[in-house]
């Protein structure tokens, strides 16, 4: 419990330090300034440095370029709260709610039955489909 309070401490505190980041009277001005199509091509950047980082095996390495990008997706997330769109708890949801309807055999398997591989895959493609319809 105190690993997920810890995590919960220090996720808060990087969303205080967006905020103040954004802050209308003293924020950064860079920051102020930006908008999601500005840092949209950060996004791509930072995702690009994890796959380098990952093909490095540098755990240190992956470790600060995943931070990299967790900033990049709370720092669009605060513009689109600004612009009334939606908050960080919405992306949160979002996935949460993606990832329990895309692994029935995890969160609805009722029966315990053990899935193959080859068939968790087709069924994840089957919901991600039925998603987009």
């Amino acid at each position: 419990m105190l690993e997920k309070n810890k995590i919960v401490n220090n996720f808060n505190n990087l969303l205080t330090i967006i905020e103040r980041l954004r802050d209308d009277e003293a924020g950064c001005e860079w920051c102020k300034q930006q908008t999601s199509e500005s840092i949209a091509k950060y996004s791509f950047e930072e995702a690009n440095e994890v796959i380098e980082a990952i093909k490095s095996g540098d755990n240190s390495r992956i470790c600060e370029e995943l931070g990299d990008l967790l900033f990049q997706v709370i720092f669009h997330s605060e513009i689109k709260k600004e612009e009334n769109a939606f908050s960080i708890n919405d992306v949160i949801e979002s996935i949460n709610e993606k990832m329990i309807r895309r692994n029935p055999h995890v969160f609805d398997n009722k029966d315990n039955k053990k899935f193959t591989i080859d068939e968790i895959d087709k069924n994840w493609k089957r919901i991600k489909k039925e998603e987009k319809l």
